[in-house]
C-alpha cells in the first residue's frame, strides 16, 4: 500500500532504498566488520545487501516480512554455510549492515525535521523485521550445515565400509593413503555410545570412525593411551589390530571381528591389541577340538560341581600368571595357600601334573591346557 503523508520515516526509508551511496556504504561497513564476508565477491554482498533492504521496507509497508523476504533471509544464510562462512561471522556483517543503514537513515530524518518519537517507532518496527530474518537466517545456515556434514560423513562412512570390505576405493581425507592405521572393531551398536567412542578413539590423532556391519568401527593413527577411559574395563571391549595402510586394511578387520567374537565369549572388557588374543581366536574357531581336549584332560571334572569350577578357573589363572602363585591368588582375591591347594587337588582329579617344564613340549602342553580349561569352562556354565 501506499505509505500515509504521516508516515514521514516510511518515506524516508523508500527515498534511500535505491540510493546507490548508502547501499555502498552498508555494503562495505558489512564487510570490513567481517574478514570471512569481505572475502567473498563483493556483487555478492551487493547482491543480497539490496535484496534485504527492499524485503525490510516491503515488511514496514505491510506489517510484517513476506515470505518471499524470509526466503531471502534463508537462501542468504544458506548461501553463507555452503560458502564456509561460519553463523557468527556472517551475523557480524548483517548486524554491522544494518547499524550503518540505521545510523544513516536516523541522521537524515533529524536533518528532514522527522520527529524522535517516529524515528524511534520507525527504528524499532526495524529492529523487530530483522530479528525475524536473523532467525529464518541462523535457521537455513544450521540447516545447510547438518546437510553438508551428513553429506560429507556419508561419502567418508562409504569409503571407510568399502576399505574394511577389501573394495578398491580412492582414500580421501581424513585419511592417507600412504599412512597407517590401526583397525578397531567394537560390539557397540549404540549410535550415542558409538560417538562418545569416536571422540575418545580420535583424540590422540587423524582417523575415521562409523558403525560398519552394524557395529563401531574405526581407523585411527594412533590408539589412545593407556589412561584413557575407553582402553581399560569396564568399558567395551575393543580390538586393535597392528597398523596397515588402508588398501590392506581389509584382512586386519577380518581377524578384528574373529577376535572380538572370541574376547567377548570370553568376557574380556577395555582395548585389547589383536595379537594378544591370537590364541584365544583361534582356539574359538574350532569348539569341537577344544571339546576334545577339555574331554581328554579333565574326565575327571565335573560341570555340575561347583567347586570343581573353582579348581578349573585357578588352574586357567595359573597358566594366565606363568605358574606362578602369588599373582594368581591377587588375580582370583584369595590367599596364595588356596591356589597351592587347589591346583594340588585340581592335577590329583586331572591324572597329570599342570605344568612339567622338564617333560618336553611345555609351550604345546600348556597351550593345550588353557584350551581345554577354557572349553570346559565355556560348556560348564552354559
Amino acid at each position: 500500500m501506499e505509505p500515509s503523508a504521516g508516515d514521514r520515516f516510511l518515506r524516508l526509508l523508500i527515498e534511500h532504498t535505491d540510493d546507490p551511496v548508502l547501499l555502498e556504504a552498508t555494503v562495505r561497513a558489512a564487510r570490513g566488520r567481517s574478514e570471512l564476508v569481505a572475502a567473498l565477491p563483493e556483487e555478492e554482498t551487493r547482491r543480497h545487501t539490496r535484496a534485504l533492504v527492499h524485503g525490510v521496507l516491503a515488511a514496514l509497508e505491510d506489517g510484517r516480512p513476506s515470505e518471499e523476504v524470509l526466503a531471502a533471509a534463508e537462501r542468504l544464510g544458506s548461501d553463507r554455510a555452503r560458502q564456509g562462512v561460519p553463523v557468527a561471522a556472517f551475523l557480524d556483517g548483517f548486524q554491522a549492515g544494518r547499524a550503518h543503514l540505521v545510523r544513516a537513515l536516523v541522521a537524515d530524518g533529524r536533518r528532514m525535521g522527522v520527529p524522535d518519537a517516529a524515528l524511534l517507532d520507525g527504528v524499532t518496527r526495524i529492529d523487530e523485521i530483522t530479528t525475524a530474518l536473523v532467525r529464518r537466517m541462523v535457521h537455513a545456515h544450521r540447516v545447510a550445515e547438518l546437510e553438508m556434514a551428513r553429506t560429507v560423513r556419508e561419502g567418508r562412512l562409504q569409503m571407510l565400509r568399502q576399505l574394511l570390505h577389501g573394495e578398491s576405493v580412492p582414500v580421501l581425507a581424513p585419511l592417507d593413503p600412504r599412512a597407517a592405521y590401526h583397525c578397531v572393531v567394537s560390539d557397540v551398536s549404540d549410535p550415542a555410545v558409538a560417538g562418545r567412542l569416536e571422540s575418545a578413539l580420535t583424540a590422540a590423532g587423524p582417523g575415521l570412525c562409523g558403525l560398519v556391519d552394524g557395529r563401531l568401527a574405526a581407523l585411527v593413527a594412533r590408539l589412545p593411551g593407556p589412561r584413557a577411559p575407553v582402553a581399560g574395563p569396564p568399558g567395551p571391549l575393543l580390538v586393535a589390530a597392528p597398523p596397515a595402510r588402508p588398501g590392506e586394511i581389509a584382512p586386519m578387520y577380518a581377524l578384528g571381528r574373529r577376535a572380538l567374537r572370541a574376547g567377548a565369549a570370553a568376557g574380556l572388557t577395555g582395548m585389547r591389541e589383536l595379537a594378544d588374543l591370537a590364541l584365544l581366536t583361534a582356539t574359538e574357531a574350532e569348539p569341537e577340538l577344544g571339546g576334545l581336549l577339555a574331554g581328554t584332560l579333565l574326565p575327571g571334572l565335573d560341570p555340575g560341581e561347583p567347586f570343581h569350577r573353582d579348581l578349573a578357573e585357578t588352574a586357567l589363572a595359573y597358566l594366565d600368571h606363568g605358574g606362578r602363585i602369588e599373582p594368581t591368588a591377587a588375580a582370583l582375591h584369595v590367599h596364595g595357600n588356596t591356589v597351592k591347594y587347589r591346583i594340588r587337588r585340581f592335577q590329583e582329579l586331572a591324572g597329570r601334573p599342570l605344568l612339567a617344564p622338564g617333560a618336553g613340549a611345555a609351550v604345546s602342553r600348556s597351550a593345550n591346557w588353557w584350551w581345554a580349561l577354557h572349553r570346559w569352562l565355556a560348556r560348564s556354565g552354559a
